[in-house]
């Protein structure tokens, strides 16, 4: 799966990075369809993909409806309280609103926050969350936002996981909405050069593909380690792009077995 040319790029770097977020926009894939992308994703098997569905407590119900086997879920809680999470494998849950809830389940917690509530008192064992984008430009946080974000993780050891936004590898401008939108890539390597002591907003910046192709492949495999333990994935409607984005790069090789991803 990692490509070999011109100097080999550390298996941790993109291992497990990309959480299935097929029922959020753009995608929107009704539940049943996304529910089938899902086991045709897991039927590939591609180590780029946790692997792992995320879905809003508020469907639930419907997610259950529809289940035929277990999913590993990533719940997004969009209620107001935790609902019952009985016969469900549920990994990790998102928490909006900048503070931490009781959980009755062994999940991973992580709760959303932007650069500007940093500080923020999280009890051990908590991550973060931040959002890279949404529907508007205002949506979308500076690079140097972000890099404060990810220098603050870093300098207190607090995993995080990223959403939205993050639709391709590379940072590019995005005419629809006249702004630049966060690349994948970009975000991974900051992450990298935050572990390793360095100012992650240069490499957030950057729209140089051919430095951050240079940069992936100079990591070294410990701070890829570190790195990946810091971020630990991100959520995004399309499970295909990315491994193409990747694969395109020629940062990863091989296939998406087959994988039709419709109105990514």
């Amino acid at each position: 799966m990692i490509s070999s040319r011109e100097g080999s790029v550390p298996a941790a770097l993109f291992r497990g990075l990309v959480d299935d977020a097929g029922l959020f926009p753009p995608t929107a894939l009704p539940m049943a369809e996304a529910l089938r992308r899902h086991r045709a994703d897991l039927a590939g098997g591609s180590p780029v993909l946790t692997h792992r569905f995320l879905c809003p407590a508020s469907r639930l119900p419907e997610l259950r409806a529809h289940l035929d086997s277990p999913v590993r879920l990533g719940l997004i809680l969009d209620t107001p309280d935790v609902p019952p999470l009985d016969g469900l494998t549920v990994e990790l849950v998102e928490v909006p609103g900048g503070r931490a809830v009781a959980l009755d389940v062994p999940a991973r917690q992580f709760v959303e926050v932007t650069a500007a509530q940093l500080p923020v008192d999280v009890p051990c064992g908590v991550g973060l969350k931040i959002r890279c984008g949404g529907p508007t430009a205002a949506a979308f946080p500076t690079a140097g936002e972000l890099g404060s974000f990810i220098a603050y993780c870093a300098g207190h050891a607090i995993p995080f996981k990223a959403t939205a936004g993050l639709h391709n590898a590379v940072r590019h401008f995005y005419p629809p909405l006249g702004t630049d939108r966060h690349g994948f890539l970009n975000l991974v390597l900051a992450v990298c050069a935050a572990v390793a002591g360095r100012d992650p907003v240069p490499v957030l910046k950057t729209t140089d593909v051919g430095e951050l192709v240079r940069l992936a492949r100079a990591v070294p495999d410990g701070v890829a380690e570190r790195a990946r333990g810091l971020l630990v994935s991100y959520g995004s409607c399309s499970t295909s792009t990315p491994i193409e984005d990747l694969r395109a790069l020629g940062l990863i090789t091989g296939t998406t077995a087959g994988v039709v991803e419709e109105n990514a």
